[in-house]
């Protein structure tokens, strides 16, 4: 087993005139009202073992466990079966899948909880093993140079087959009845995965979209198809209660380098979200040790709407990014994996555990539910 990581130390924020530290105050996403800012990130587990890709019981006890928190954000889930790239992640595009989420939601609910599901296609990053045998989907015949989790564990992601328009339509119209089907299942919105290597960044990509109709050939025929997503699943609800995540500073490849000029285009894309129905805009920063605040400072200065800071925070840097402005609620994966009490032991000053890697993607309750709560 991997050693673990030192635990977090004991969070010290600042109160306000009323004693309560930031963390600790009430926020207001859009239409979502939140007791507190300690949001649970999406953090991909491969529990979903039970045929058909659906939650089982274990699921809702491991959101359960972390009702506490101001949100949850749920592992990305598949929007339809075309949409898979990694084993055993549940999806949201049948009856069955449906059923096993609302399990999820009225056990949330019943413990004061809120949350929300994150809307997952892989595009190219995938394999023919998880599609049963058909080829990955992207925007361009481009090989990603990167790895999708299959049954038999990393295998390299092929050069995909370069979307049509009708396919293009078809995907859209997916995440527009997945949306329907996440306010079925009792959700209280929705979040679009735009992060990382998979089909949304990959439009976004000028060296993975080489198309030359009106979904490529400059920034904005890039970003067209985020927002048609964001159009398409805001349908499906009243009012503003659609998320959407991106990592501008993702840099896991030759094919995704964090550098000026994709800066730039995220600063036009992001300055461009201020016209779209969003709740929030959730945020991963760059991965460098401590998080970065003039990163989520400058896109604070592009985006007027609510915003999520993610990636590498304790509890004090959490504080502090919400005391300077910085953010209006900050997100936790690792530190909810090990504590399911998050918010109960940053409220009193407790320790945190530290999650043991070992198990992210293993099958079953370890790991998973049996992470102690303080005592």
């Amino acid at each position: 087993m991997r050693t673990p990581t030192a635990p977090a130390p004991a969070p010290s924020p600042v109160p306000d005139a009323h004693g309560v530290p930031p963390l600790l105050r009430p926020a207001v996403l859009g239409e979502l009202r939140l007791p507190n800012r300690v949001l649970m990130a999406p953090a991909t587990r491969a529990r979903a073992t039970a045929p058909g890709l659906a939650p089982t019981e274990l699921h809702a006890a491991y959101y359960a466990q972390r009702a506490g928190a101001g949100l949850l954000i749920t592992e990305g889930t598949w929007i339809s079966r075309e949409a898979v790239g990694f084993a055993n992640v549940p999806g949201v595009y049948s009856d069955e899948q449906v059923a096993g989420w609302r399990r999820v939601t009225s056990l949330v609910h019943a413990l004061g909880g809120r949350i929300v599901l994150q809307l997952w296609h892989c595009g190219a990053v995938s394999h023919p093993d998880l599609l049963g045998g058909a080829p990955p989907l992207g925007p361009s015949a481009v090989d990603p140079h990167e790895r999708a989790f299959t049954p038999g564990g990393f295998r390299p992601a092929p050069v995909p087959r370069a979307m049509t328009p009708s396919d293009i339509a078809r995907t859209l119209a997916d995440y527009a009845a997945a949306s329907a089907n996440a306010r079925r299942a009792g959700f209280d919105g929705v979040e679009v995965h735009a992060l990382g290597p998979y089909l949304i960044p990959q439009f976004l990509n000028p060296r993975l979209n080489l198309r030359t109709d009106g979904y490529g050939g400059t920034p904005a025929g890039r970003r067209r198809f985020l927002l048609e997503v964001v159009e398409a699943v805001a349908g499906a609800w009243d009012g503003r209660r659609v998320g959407v995540r991106l990592s501008p500073r993702w840099a896991s490849s030759d094919r995704f380098p964090a550098d000026a000029s994709t800066d730039a285009e995220y600063a036009e894309l992001v300055a461009a979200l201020n016209d779209a129905p969003l709740a929030y805009l959730h945020l991963r920063g760059p991965e460098a040790g401590a998080p970065d605040l003039a990163f989520f400072a400058r896109y604070r200065a592009l985006y007027r709407g609510p915003l999520i800071a993610n990636l590498g925070f304790t509890p004090s840097t959490a504080a502090a990014a919400l005391a300077g402005g910085h953010a209006d609620a900050v997100s936790f994966a690792a530190h909810f994996i090990a504590n399911p009490d998050l918010v109960t032991r940053i409220a009193l000053g407790l320790p945190l555990s530290a999650p043991d890697e070992d198990t992210y993607y293993t099958p079953g309750p370890k790991g998973y539910t049996d992470y102690p709560q303080a005592t």
